[in-house]
């Protein structure tokens, strides 16, 4: 972690990667745009208020376990209904994504890229679509193996370090995925540098559990998925800017 970083992260002021990526530090209003992100093509995807562009895998509305509560879209881990993985009613090719996230206790959740919501085809979302891992891990027993940490391209690549905050505290994500450049910043660090869909992505899939699933990430398009692990996980400032 650069000294810039740590001193940007310090006075509450936006940071950069070394690669000249701009992350929020939560020095602006919550789940808003500011004049220069709208005037740069960036949409809000979570309004703050609604569950409103989102529906839950393989049905046409969410269901009741995912809520707007106090600025931030929650999934109720305790929840006996409405359950599932939430996705976007949009679909999306070049994008870039960001958004913060915490996870309760012993948690696991994740975002998906590329989903193809066809609950006929693929029983679950990630049939189709990569996963950036959201974990407490050091209380979940996915912490215990490799690629499955926070911040890894779950399964396929680790990250390349861990600046994941304590749980209970907010995370910030940008994913950027550009003609098959597949780029990955957890606050403010860059964590995966990969290119999705030529040979050397297809041996990292073959030897990954996803190997006997001929679709998986094989859509250049698609929608973005927040997973329902089980356990109670929030979001907000989920917006979005097409490439």
């Amino acid at each position: 972690m650069t000294k810039t970083f740590l001193i940007a992260a310090a006075l509450g002021l936006t940071a950069y990667s070394c690669s000249g990526q701009k992350h929020s530090q939560g020095n602006e209003t919550p789940n808003t745009l500011n004049k220069k992100e709208k005037a740069a093509g960036w949409k809000l995807l979570f309004d703050g208020k609604t569950t409103a562009g989102w529906h839950t895998y393989g049905t046409t509305a969410p269901g009741t376990a995912w809520q707007a509560v106090d600025g931030t879209l929650q999934l109720n881990g305790d929840a006996q209904s409405g359950r599932g993985d939430l996705v976007s009613d949009e679909e999306y090719g070049n994008f870039e994504l960001q958004l913060d996230w915490k996870i309760s206790q012993k948690g696991n959740s994740g975002v998906c890229l590329y989903v193809i919501d066809n609950k006929d085809k693929y029983k679950y979302m990630w049939y189709t679509g990569p996963e950036m891992q959201i974990l407490d891990n050091d209380g979940h027993p996915d912490g215990k193996i490799t690629k499955h940490r926070a911040g890894d391209l779950y399964d396929i690549i680790k990250s390349s370090s861990e600046p994941v905050k304590a749980v209970g505290e907010w995370n910030h994500v940008v994913i950027k995925s550009l003609n098959g450049k597949l780029d990955f910043y957890l606050n403010g660090v860059h964590v995966i540098d990969t290119r999705m869909w030529d040979d050397n992505w297809r041996a990292l899939v073959a030897q990954s559990k996803f190997k006997n699933l001929p679709d998986f990430a094989a859509f250049k398009s698609g929608r973005i998925g927040l997973q329902d692990h089980g356990n109670t996980v929030w979001f907000r400032n989920i917006k979005i800017k097409r490439l």
